[in-house]
């Protein structure tokens, strides 16, 4: 029997194999839910949810509506156990990846491939990124920085004044260029100087009330 352990790496080599550029970020919070894998590709996000044999169709549902809404296609990898009614239990649109045990090891076919998810939403996609990433598109696409403003409101932004084709390119562009090693800085800076901007504001804010 396979295991959760047994099969991701092995499916990151044969989904590099199949796509060829691409990026693995595992374990996303989405919504109610844990993405297993996102899988990065030059122009979308696809969720990738693993149901080794060891694994049961309990949560499918609750997970499937919250990938749904967080990325542009979905992909689910199962077990051979589970090969032969998975079609049952996921849209259509779903692409399902079978995993067999082969001397040992994981050998992985499509069964079917994915289609362009219909029910995803741009404002929850977008929550994937960090601020800085968010900071870069707003430069990138000439938006005023919002310094004042929440994370909500600047996502919300983006997504109504940047052309969607457009925005989904950068958000990859993003993703592809994380940083683990330097983005707790990066963030740290970051709210360091909207700190200090707010400082300066109040202080602007209480002199004209003086005068």
């Amino acid at each position: 029997m396979l295991y959760d352990k047994d099969i991701r790496e092995p499916l990151f080599d044969y989904l590099e194999e199949y796509y060829g550029k691409i990026r693995i970020l595992e374990e996303k919070r989405t919504g109610r839910s844990r993405a297993d894998i996102v899988m990065v590709l030059p122009e979308m996000l696809c969720g990738i949810e693993i149901k080794s044999d060891a694994d049961s169709y309990t949560r499918l549902s609750t997970q499937i509506r919250d990938y749904d809404r967080y990325f542009d296609m979905n992909i689910i990898a199962v077990g051979s156990s589970h090969a032969a009614h998975v079609e049952e239990h996921v849209p259509e649109y779903w692409g399902i990846i079978t995993i067999d045990e082969v001397d040992g090891h994981p050998d992985f076919y499509y069964l079917r491939n994915p289609k362009r998810n219909p029910s995803m939403k741009p404002l929850r996609k977008i929550e994937i990124l960090w601020r800085p990433e968010l900071a870069h598109i707003q430069e990138l696409n000439a938006l005023p920085k919002y310094a004042q403003k929440s994370k909500a409101f600047v996502q919300e932004v983006i997504v109504e004044r940047v052309d969607p084709t457009l925005l989904n390119i950068q958000i990859s562009d993003e993703l592809f260029e994380r940083d683990y090693t330097t983005i707790a800085q990066q963030i740290k800076t970051y709210r360091q100087q909207r700190s200090k901007k707010k400082v300066r504001a109040r202080s602007k804010r209480r002199l004209v009330r003086r005068r």
